[in-house]
C-alpha cells in the first residue's frame, strides 16, 4: 500500500486509540476500588447501552474480517459462520440471559457454585473460562497482524509481530485502569463505528450491481474460479465424510458456544435487573442480525469486485478481503476515495479488535481473581477482600495478555473466524453443559459439575492439539511435523456430547446426595429474581 494509505490509516488508528485511552483515563478517576465496580461497572448500564456493548463484544475481528474472507474464498460454505453466529443468540435469549443474571454475581462459576461446593466448582469453571478466553484472544491478535501486514504491504513480519504486541499492551491498559465501565463504553463506540462502516460498504456494493443481488452472486461465481459451484454447498465442507462431519461439528460449536462464552455471560451482570438483561439481548440480536446479513453481502462482494484469487494472494486465510474491497469500491489503489475508504475500514477493524480483546481480557482476569485466586487462598476472619481481588485481576490481565500475544504470533497464518470456531467449541463443551445442568437438573451434584467441565474441556483441547489444525498439513501451526490422529478440524461433534455425558456420569456415581432445598432456592431465584444481587 502507498504512503497515503499508511499515513491516513495510522492517523485514524491513533485517533481511536487516543479516544479510548481518554475514556479509560476518565473512568479510572471515578471509584474503581470495589469488585462490583471493576467487574460489572456497578450494574448501572441501561438495556440499550448494554445491548450495544454486547454487540460490540460479539462482532469481533472474526466477524468483520474472517467471515467475509471465508465467504470470498468458499462462497456458500463460508456463510455457515454468519448463520451459526446469529442463530446462537436464540439459545442465549431463551435459555441463559435472564436466568444467569438472577443466579450469578460476576462470573459463570457464581451460577454453578450457588448450589454446589464452591472450591472444586470454582477452580474447574475458572480454568475453563480462562482457556476459552485465551483461544478467543488469539483470533483477535491474528486479525490485528493481518490488518497491519496489509497496510504495510504485507512484507514486514516484524511490523506484524509488533502490532500483536501493541494490541496486547493496549488491552492490558484498558482493563487494568478502566475495568468494566471503560470497556463497555469502548465497545459501544466500536459497535456504532462498525455498524456505520458495514452499512456504508454494503450500500456501495449493492450500488455497484444496481441493487441486483442475483447479479452480485453471478459475478462472484464468475470471478471465484469455481463457477456455479461457488454458490452451492461443498466447496469447503463437501467431498469426503471428514469434511461433512467437520461441517456438522462447526455448526454445533457455533450455535451452542455463545451461551458458554465468559465475556458474553459477564455482560448480563452489568444491568440492574433480569428484565434489563433480556431486553439487552433483544437489542443485541437486532444489531448482530443486521450485521451478519451484511457480512454475506461483503463476502460475495469481495469475490465479485476484488476476485477470489486476489483475496487469497493477499492473505491465504482471507482475512484481508474487506479492506481490499474497500480499496476497490473507493476507486482503486492510488485514488483519493480508495485511500480514504481503505483507511476508514482498516481503522474500524482495528477498533473492533481493541474493543473485543478488552472485553475478553476483563472476563478472563475476573475468572482468575474471583474464581481461582479467591478460592485457593486462605480466608481470614474478614473473609474475601474485594480490593485484593481487583489487584489480582489487574495482574492477571497482564499475564493473560502475554500468553495471548505469544499464541497470536504462532497462529498468525490461520483464519480468524476459524480460530474463533475453536473457542466456541471449547465453550460449548466445557461451559454450556455445566451451566444448563445447574439451572435445570434437580439432581445435579458437585462431582457432576466438575466432571462436566473437565470432561468437555480436556477432550476439546486435546482433540485440537491432535487435529490437522496443529500438524499434518501446509496450513497447520506446525507444517513441518505430523502427529495428528483426529481427522476433524473442529472438535465440537465429539467434545460437546462428552461434556454432557461426563456431567451425567459424575452425578450418577456421586456419593453426595443432591440438595433439593438449594435447587429449589436456585430455581426460585433464577425464575423470579428474588434474592438476586
Amino acid at each position: 500500500m502507498n504512503g497515503d494509505h499508511q499515513a491516513l490509516a495510522l492517523l485514524l488508528f491513533s485517533a481511536f486509540v487516543a479516544v479510548t485511552l481518554a475514556i479509560t483515563t476518565w473512568v479510572s478517576r471515578n471509584r474503581q476500588g470495589s469488585a462490583e465496580e471493576f467487574y460489572v461497572g456497578g450494574r448501572l448500564f441501561s438495556p440499550m447501552e448494554n445491548g450495544f456493548a454486547i454487540a460490540g463484544d460479539y462482532m469481533s475481528a472474526a466477524s468483520f474480517l474472517g467471515i467475509s474472507g471465508l465467504i470470498a474464498l468458499y462462497g456458500y460454505d463460508g456463510m455457515l459462520y454468519s448463520v451459526g453466529f446469529l442463530v446462537a443468540w436464540l439459545v442465549v435469549l431463551l435459555l441463559v440471559a435472564e436466568l444467569v443474571r438472577n443466579c450469578g454475581r460476576f462470573t459463570l462459576a457464581d451460577v454453578v457454585a450457588a448450589r454446589m461446593r464452591e472450591r472444586p466448582v470454582r477452580i474447574a469453571a475458572g480454568t475453563s473460562s480462562v482457556a476459552v478466553c485465551v483461544l478467543y484472544l488469539v483470533a483477535q491478535m491474528v486479525g490485528a497482524g493481518s490488518l497491519v501486514a496489509l497496510l504495510l504491504g504485507g512484507t514486514s513480519e516484524a511490523a506484524r509481530s509488533w502490532t500483536v504486541v501493541g494490541v496486547g499492551a493496549l488491552m492490558v491498559i484498558y482493563v487494568s485502569l478502566g475495568g468494566m465501565r471503560a470497556t463497555t463504553w469502548i465497545q459501544i463506540v466500536k459497535a456504532v463505528l462498525l455498524m456505520a462502516g458495514a452499512i456504508a460498504m454494503t450500500v456501495m456494493v449493492l450500488m455497484r450491481f444496481h441493487g441486483d443481488f442475483g447479479r452480485l452472486l453471478n459475478s462472484a461465481a464468475a470471478r471465484s474460479g469455481q463457477g456455479m459451484d461457488f454458490l452451492a454447498p461443498g466447496l469447503r465442507y463437501g467431498g469426503d465424510w471428514t469434511a461433512s462431519l467437520d461441517f456438522i461439528s462447526l455448526g454445533l460449536a457455533l450455535v451452542l458456544g455463545t451461551a458458554g462464552l465468559p465475556h458474553i455471560l459477564s455482560r448480563f451482570y452489568t444491568v440492574p435487573t433480569a428484565r434489563a438483561a433480556r431486553r439487552s439481548v433483544v437489542w443485541s440480536i437486532g444489531l448482530i442480525g443486521s450485521f451478519y446479513l451484511m457480512t454475506i453481502v461483503l463476502g460475495f462482494g469481495a469475490a465479485a469486485v476484488v476476485g477470489t484469487d486476489e483475496v487469497r494472494a493477499s492473505n491465504a486465510a482471507g482475512n484481508t478481503a474487506v479492506p481490499l474491497l474497500a480499496l476497490d469500491l473507493g476507486g482503486g489503489a492510488g485514488s483519493t476515495g480508495g485511500t480514504v475508504l481503505f483507511a476508514v475500514v482498516a481503522a474500524v477493524a482495528f477498533a473492533t479488535i481493541l474493543a473485543v480483546v478488552a472485553g475478553i481480557t476483563l472476563a478472563s482476569s475476573a475468572s482468575v481473581a474471583h474464581d481461582l485466586y479467591a478460592t485457593l487462598r486462605s480466608r481470614g476472619e474478614s473473609g474475601r477482600q474485594p480490593y485484593g481481588e481487583v489487584a489480582v485481576a489487574r495482574v492477571a490481565a497482564v499475564c493473560i495478555g502475554a500468553v495471548a500475544i505469544a499464541l497470536g504470533l504462532l497462529a498468525r497464518d490461520l483464519n480468524v473466524a476459524f480460530l474463533v470456531g475453536l473457542a466456541f467449541a471449547v465453550a460449548a463443551s466445557a461451559n454450556l453443559p455445566v451451566l444448563l445442568y445447574s439451572l435445570f437438573w434437580r439432581n445435579f451434584t458437585t462431582r457432576g459439575a466438575v466432571w462436566s467441565v473437565y470432561g468437555g474441556l480436556v477432550p476439546a483441547v486435546l482433540l485440537v492439539v491432535l487435529s490437522p489444525v496443529v500438524s499434518g498439513s501446509e496450513q497447520s501451526l506446525f507444517p513441518g511435523v505430523d502427529f495428528h490422529v483426529f481427522p476433524l478440524e473442529n472438535p465440537g461433534l465429539v467434545s460437546i456430547p462428552l461434556g454432557f455425558l461426563a456431567g451425567w456420569i459424575g452425578t450418577v456415581v456421586s456419593s453426595e446426595p443432591p440438595d433439593p432445598a438449594k435447587h429449589a432456592e436456585t430455581e426460585v431465584r433464577a425464575l423470579t429474581g428474588a434474592g438476586a444481587v
